[in-house]
């Protein structure tokens, strides 16, 4: 009997842009795509990768059209940004990510690969450019020091997108986050840096600096004194709902499953009810990629080494729709037939669409 796992997925292109940007801020992506890449996970009952799937047991659905593709299962090699915070609240922890740059080539970039290393605080550095020379990158994020209050995340997650978007289009690309998930400072939004990420078919990934940790290691500052009287903040009254407006409230934390598509819809409208103090867990699950924690050194390393096996053991579907007239989300289901072992799909849900005349 013939058995299919499927799982829906929204992925994100932007295929028009118009419009001009606010004098301060970066400019947008002009490049256009006509192809949309994704990667795919299958795992087993076990959470094991299957590996040696026949192309052809793969059928890709977008809006419930049934598309031509393209299952890519010879080796493409990466292009990596890797992206770390060195503000002064994680001066403690930097240390240890110092000693993780010799990891980067044998575990995620691989033969042929390449990677550039940018820190960012207040400032974007570009410590090294795209180099395939290990010890180069081993250098460049042994030097990262502490800097100033500012962690601007998002910026700095849409300059390693822009660098990204320059390397040849048979290159994987992948951006990897070393930092905390909140942001202090950017100037570009968490919505038009995942349009960015998804246009350039970029996968995130984040080996998160525990919030908790950077707190208790990081310098200490005195708190601003508020005159204001205690009967000035009431308590919320008990049983009383919070609104759920934060992704992880809202969608779960199951961000590769269908429950994320109502959120991205709603960030494509722009809608401002909703919130993204999570801007990592946004660009995570709108790529398809996976989101690490970390406490001590070994930590870091196993999470160096578990997103280097993901992103080696994906199947690359690409394809060009045959839909693209009809606008707005294009809802995608990947299926796997005649497979039993099959448990799992995972892959990126983002992709958007203008509508193009007939």
């Amino acid at each position: 009997m013939t058995r299919f796992f499927s799982i829906s997925l929204v992925c994100t292109v932007l295929l028009a842009h118009t419009g001009e940007p606010p004098s301060d801020a970066p400019p947008p992506f002009r490049t256009s795509t006509d192809l949309v890449v994704v990667p795919v996970s299958v795992l087993d009952r076990s959470e094991a990768y299957i590996n040696g799937i026949e192309p052809e047991r793969f059928h890709l659905y977008d809006n419930g059209k049934k598309q031509t593709i393209q299952v890519d299962l010879g080796y493409q090699p990466i292009s990596l940004v890797i992206a770390i915070q060195s503000n002064w609240n994680v001066q403690a922890i930097l240390p240890q990510v110092h000693k993780i740059g010799g990891m980067i080539t044998p575990l995620v970039i691989g033969d042929r690969g390449e990677a550039a290393v940018i820190a960012f605080d207040s400032r974007i550095r570009k410590l090294q450019d795209f180099t395939s020379n290990p010890d180069a990158i081993a250098e460049a994020v042994k030097g990262i020091t502490p800097g100033g209050t500012s962690n601007r995340m998002i910026d700095a997650v849409e300059e390693g997108t822009r660098m990204l978007d320059t390397r040849p289009k048979n290159r994987r690309r992948v951006l990897l986050l070393i930092g905390e998930t909140r942001d202090l400072g950017s100037e570009m939004r968490a919505r038009e840096t995942l349009i960015g990420l998804q246009l350039c078919n970029v996968g995130f990934y984040a080996a998160d600096m525990s919030r908790l940790v950077s707190t208790l290691t990081g310098p200490v500052v005195q708190p601003r004194w508020v005159q204001a009287p205690p009967a000035s903040f009431p308590p919320l009254a008990a049983g009383f709902p919070r609104t759920p407006t934060t992704i992880d409230q809202a969608f779960g934390l199951e961000g590769h499953s269908a429950q994320f598509v109502p959120l991205m819809t709603e960030l494509f409208k722009d809608a401002k009810a909703v919130s993204y103090d999570n801007p990592v867990e946004l660009f995570t699950k709108g790529t398809g990629g996976s989101k690490f924690s970390f406490y001590k050194l070994r930590g870091l390393e196993n999470a160096i080494q578990e997103i280097g096996e993901e992103v080696h053991s994906q199947y690359l579907i690409s394809y060009n729709p045959n839909n693209k007239e009809e606008g707005g989300f294009h809802e995608i289901t990947v299926e796997v037939s005649n497979r039993t072992d099959v448990s799992k799909l995972l892959t990126r849900p983002g992709y958007w669409i203008a509508a193009r005349p007939k």
